[in-house]
Order: C-alpha cells, then sequence, then structure tokens
C-alpha cells in the first residue's frame, strides 16, 4: 500500500545542485514503488555547488517522481564557519511550519543526521501528525566533533548535542546507519538494540549503465600502454591522497606503472606541490569530469583505489560512494582503509585490503595485482560487480528501507 514518507536532511540535493546521493536516490526509488514522498532540505549549505533560487521561505519542486521540498536559509562561508550553527537553529525552526507547503499528513518522518538540533523538530512534527519517527546516522555527533575536532565532551554546546543524540536513540521508533558497526555506540548511548537497521550507501544502476564517453583532450592526458592505478574524486584530506602519492614514488623506476589522480579539491595544489618536489614524471593529475563520465574513466584503469586516514571513528564502519561506482566499474580494487571488521573489497573478493596510510603496503599490493594473470584481474572484477549488484543497487535499499519504515 502506499504511503507517505517525509524524509528530512538538511543536506540532501539533487545531481544538478549538489551530489545528489543517499537521500535523492532512495526517494526516488521509493517513489517508483508507488509511495508518496518528500525530500525536505537547506536551500543553501556549504557543500551546494549550484543553490537554488528561493524567492519564499520554502519552495517545492516536483523531480524524478516525488517531491523536492527546499527551506530558505541565509549562506555562510565553509564547514568551520560559526554562522553554520545558526543555520542548524534556523532550519529547525522554519521545518516546523513545513505543513504550508505540505498538506498530506506523513505515515512516516525520518530525519538524516549529521546536523542534531533540527531533530527535536522533526520528533515535534512526528508527534504532531501521528508518525512514525526515524533517525538515521551518517556521522555519529558530536562524536566527530570531539574525536577530530577536539572539542571538550564537557563544552555546552558538545553536551546540548549529547542530549539530543541519547534522546534519539531512545525515542525514535527506527534507529537507521549506513554505517555497519554504528549499532555498539548507539547502544552504549541508550538505544534498544531491537531498532537498529543497517541500510548502507550504493549506487544508481540505471545512472551508471549510461556511461558518457570522455572527451579526446581528456583521454590525451591519459598514459599510454601502461598498468594504470586510479583515483577519481575529491581531493580532500580525508581521502589519504598523500599515501598515493609516496606509494607513485616508490614505484617511480617502474617504467610499466602509472598513477593516476582525476578530481578537485582543497588538497590539489598542495598534492601537486609534493609531486613536483618529488620529481614525479609517473603521476598524471586530470580536472574532475562529469559524473556520467566516470565509469568511462574507470574503464581505462587497471586498480582502482580508494583511502581514508587513520580516523578512530572508522572502527564503526564506512559507506563511501565512490566505492560502488568501482565495484560496478568491475576493475581490481585496492582498499586502503582501516574499518575494523568490515571489510566490504575482501567480503567481495573484488582486489585487496591493506593498511591505510601505508604507501609501502599499497606498492606491495598494486604488484601483486599486476603480477595476476588478466583472466584473474577480470575474476577480481566480475566478482566486484556482481556484489554490488546484489547489495548495493539504490532498488534494492529503497525496498529494504521501505519495510524498515513501513512494516511492508
Amino acid at each position: 500500500m502506499a504511503k507517505t514518507i517525509w524524509i528530512i536532511n538538511q543536506y540532501a540535493s539533487t545531481p544538478e545542485t549538489g551530489m545528489g546521493g543517499r537521500h535523492y536516490y532512495l526517494s526516488k526509488e521509493l517513489a517508483k514503488q508507488g509511495h508518496k514522498v518528500f525530500l525536505i532540505a537547506a536551500g543553501y549549505t556549504h557543500l551546494l555547488r549550484y543553490p537554488p533560487k528561493i524567492k519564499r521561505r520554502f519552495k517545492v519542486e516536483f523531480i524524478d517522481g516525488f517531491r523536492f521540498v527546499w527551506v530558505s536559509m541565509p549562506e555562510y562561508q565553509g564547514a568551520h564557519d560559526k554562522k553554520r550553527v545558526w543555520n542548524w537553529i534556523d532550519f529547525a525552526r522554519k521545518i516546523l511550519n513545513i505543513s504550508k507547503v505540505i498538506t498530506e499528513r506523513p505515515d512516516v518522518i525520518l530525519y538524516s543526521s549529521p546536523s542534531l538540533i533540527p531533530f527535536i523538530s522533526a520528533q515535534r512534527l512526528a508527534k504532531k501528525t501521528g508518525a512514525k519517527l526515524a533517525f538515521e546516522v551518517r556521522d555519529i555527533w558530536p562524536l566527530s566533533l570531539v574525536e577530530i575536532g577536539g572539542y571538550s565532551i564537557k563544552h555546552p554546546f558538545i553536551r546540548l548535542l549529547q542530549w539530543i543524540e541519547d534522546k534519539a536513540y531512545r525515542e525514535s521508533d527506527i534507529v537507521l546507519s549506513n554505517l555497519p558497526n554504528a549499532e555498539k555506540h548507539m547502544i552504549q548511548r541508550g538505544m534498544a538494540r531491537e531498532k537498529f537497521e543497517w541500510i548502507p550507501n550504493g549506487f544508481d544502476l540505471e545512472e551508471v549503465s549510461q556511461a558518457e564517453p570522455i572527451p579526446d583532450k581528456v583521454l590525451g592526458m591519459l598514459p599510454k600502454d601502461k598498468f594504470i592505478i586510479g583515483y577519481t574524486g575529491t581531493l580532500g584530506a580525508a581521502n589519504a591522497l598523500g599515501t598515493f602519492i609516496e606509494a607513485a614514488a616508490i614505484t617511480k623506476d617502474n617504467d610499466s606503472l602509472a598513477w593516476v589522480l582525476v578530481g578537485k579539491g582543497k588538497e590539489k595544489k598542495r598534492l601537486q606541490a609534493k609531486s613536483k618536489k618529488l620529481r614525479l614524471n609517473n603521476l598524471y593529475f586530470i580536472d574532475a569530469i562529469p559524473k556520467k563520465q566516470i565509469q568511462t574513466m574507470l574503464s581505462k584503469f587497471d586498480i582502482c583505489y580508494i583511502g581514508l586516514t587513520k580516523d578512530p571513528l572508522f572502527r564503526f564502519g564506512v559507506s563511501p560512494n565512490k566505492l560502488f561506482d568501482y565495484l560496478y566499474g568491475g576493475k581490481s580494487i585496492l582498499y586502503a582503509i582501516d574499518s575494523a571488521e568490515y571489510e566490504p573489497v575482501t567480503e567481495a573478493h573484488a582486489g585487496l585490503s591493506v593498511p591505510a596510510e601505508d604507501p609501502q603496503a599499497v606498492v606491495e599490493a598494486v604488484l601483486k595485482i599486476e603480477n595476476m594473470s588478466v583472466e584473474q584481474r577480470a575474476q577480481l572484477g566480475q566478482n566486484g560487480r556482481e556484489y554490488v549488484l546484489k547489495n548495493h543497487d539504490y532498488t534494492r535499499l529503497a525496498e529494504k528501507l521501505a519495510t524498515v519504515l513501513l512494516d511492508e
């Protein structure tokens, strides 16, 4: 039976305004199932590349079978701007009046982190409408602010966020996460074990199966007749691409190997400077390409590299979107992430896993894969594609989400 679902994620976006991402794809698939879906998000965040133009407090757009509700928000300068906190408060205040543009009463409201303050408003909306309330955690706050940001657990604002997090675990009807081991933390904070469900990130099969060709100019930038270890995505600090460059440095006298970074980000200039300092002629930088060309680029690689820094929070598992693009791409994967017992590449038999930020281990894994036969590498790629189609297609993930939220 068709139901009405409200999904509230302050940082949601469409492919045109940002990354698209988890809730856009889940909303699209839930709508295909016949549900009436409203995805509610801030009209301005630091993650939006092209924020929508909003003349009034709310703007409703019908997109891919569901309604995207934008909430007008003040601008701020970046992730660390203190005005970002005001955005959380303002978003929380404004969504209390969301019924002015959404007249359909929800059967369930899914509120997604990391911003915690608006959860209070989501809970009030659920009580007012009689809807079931689900709380989803994609980034564990305030733990992230304490372990990475260096804030004291005694800081008044951290205490406020901790109170909200604990309240959400205790009082929500359902608790979800894309982090497979998050329940360990949640149970310690007061969640009943039976509330928890793991729904990982995924990929849109329709999107990846319609790969566009890469322009000749970009193709010309790729090394010829080399065994290519490639990375596509954001060139950010968390991606541990210094390790990638250090591995390239170790193998700079190996004429068969080439290392390729495709993307943009705050770390790009620093990485280019490091490459220049090390005088690497086996490392290639290529500007970011449209998402629809990613699969074509992956087809040019022999190994797809994914890494993250040694972050203690990764003990709860990770769910990086690019991993699922890599798996679908059907190439051997080198997974350089310490994600505790969650090792998807090993589970899928799709490549090799090595410790995070260990360039020598990366090199050894690269050489091991290079020395495999063509048939062995093809089998790793086939294993990865079969695994991701079975476990991470957003069509299937949305079916699971509907079952969890609606007891279908």
